[in-house]
């Protein structure tokens, strides 16, 4: 069943064509939803979305630069030994560029401050927007993410061997790769639904409007050039949650701790058995812990 939401765009003052979806009522509360590394807008799963609008907030997703249907970079992506000693290309553009994407949808669409909810990657960008763009943030919830810092937030090797694959090339190859990757990272007590997850990993090939592959690379360097961000979160005034499982293979539950010690007033919720990735059935669950920090946060 396709969704009722369509794609718009908008180029942004720093140049960069973003697309983005907006569900719910005008004039709610907004919460933008940033998506990790390599994820389109659609990752944000229909229930995850239909859940936080009948919580009465107006969301909007975005596709980062490099991904979906948002601009590709024109720079070369780094290559993968650069890639495994963390040696950026001087070109490279950071986190902080991607912080700015989101700050700048922000304020083209007239929202105000808005709730940042951040996944892995999105996690970080949105840490870096509620550090470096304070007026435009209501609150920030960072789910399994981590600050850069390279002693903690460390992936598995097991999943690290996962990630560095060889790309898909076709849409067989793209549904076969995510779902070894999620049935791998899941966690212990929220298993991959196949049936869905084929379905999202099909969405995400068909919208995805350039080069997949070299995207992920540049976007894996941007973390990299963007390096510890331990001070910089530090100084984040905005009411901030952080999220993650026990049972973390890509970022190692290490990355939470971290980021809890360097914003003062955080809270930390730890959801056993709960890995890297956000299957539907566990939707209803992180939803209401989300819902939960936003009513605090406003209240």
């Amino acid at each position: 069943m396709p969704e009722p939401v369509e794609d718009r765009f908008v180029t942004l003052p720093g140049g960069t064509r973003v697309c983005y979806r907006i569900d719910g009522e005008p004039g709610a509360a907004p919460v933008l939803l940033i998506a990790g590394l390599a994820e389109d807008l659609t990752t944000w799963s229909r229930p995850f979305v239909s859940a936080l609008a009948a919580a009465g907030l107006q969301v909007i997703r975005m596709d980062n630069r490099d991904c979906g249907r948002s601009a590709y970079a024109t720079t070369p992506p780094p290559s993968t030994l650069r890639q495994l000693l963390a040696r950026p290309r001087r070109d490279a553009y950071t986190l902080a560029d991607m912080a700015t994407d989101a700050a700048q949808l922000i304020e083209h669409l007239g929202l105000g401050p808005a709730h940042l909810v951040g996944r892995s990657m999105g996690g970080m960008i949105a840490q870096t927007v509620a550090a470096r763009y304070p007026a435009l943030t209501r609150s920030l919830t960072s789910l399994y993410a981590t600050t850069g810092n390279r002693k903690v937030g460390q992936p598995a090797l097991s999943a690290l061997a996962l990630l560095a694959a060889s790309p898909p090339r076709n849409r067989v190859q793209a549904v076969r790769a995510h779902l070894r990757l999620t049935a791998h990272i899941a966690g212990t007590e929220f298993p991959i639904d196949e049936v869905e997850e084929a379905s999202h990993a099909v969405e995400t090939w068909n919208r995805t409007d350039g080069d997949g592959a070299a995207g992920t690379a540049r976007q894996v360097q941007a973390i990299q050039a963007a390096g510890d961000r331990t001070a910089e979160i530090g100084r984040s005034t905005a009411p901030t949650l952080v999220l993650n499982g026990d049972r973390d293979l890509v970022v190692a539950p290490s990355g939470g701790d971290a980021t809890v010690a360097a914003i003062a007033g955080s809270r930390h919720v730890v959801i056993p058995g709960m890995g890297h990735h956000l299957p539907d059935a566990l939707a209803p669950l992180v939803v209401g812990h989300v819902v939960e920090h936003l009513e605090r946060a406003s209240a």
